[in-house]
């Protein structure tokens, strides 16, 4: 009977032991719900820098001038009145025209 008892015990121990390294809820779903919470904090971390940039930039907008102009410098190639625009090629040769052709 002890000896029935003892190896009843040590299958119940043997089936435990299975549940917690290869069950639901063991040890590798565990390991492996970690990763990607580590992975999700880190895109979070990203996500949050990008959100302040662009909070700033509105805040920029929204009260500066200065901010306003670079963007229409920058994204509309707008200049002032009285600036005179020049564009420098960095690296480019113009082909010269043809000599057969008049000019």
């Amino acid at each position: 009977m002890f000896r029935l008892i003892v190896l009843v015990l040590i299958g119940l121990f043997i089936l435990l032991q299975l549940q917690l390294w290869t069950g639901e809820g063991g040890r590798q779903e565990v390991a492996t719900l970690n990763e990607a919470v580590e992975r999700q904090r880190l895109e979070n971390e990203s996500l949050e820098e990008r959100n302040q940039a662009l909070e700033a930039e509105v805040v920029d907008l929204k009260e500066g001038e200065s901010a306003i102009e670079e963007r229409a410098r920058a994204e509309l190639g707008m200049i002032r009145p009285g600036e005179t625009f020049y564009r420098v090629v960095d690296g480019q040769r113009v082909p010269a025209p043809p000599e057969d052709q008049p000019r």
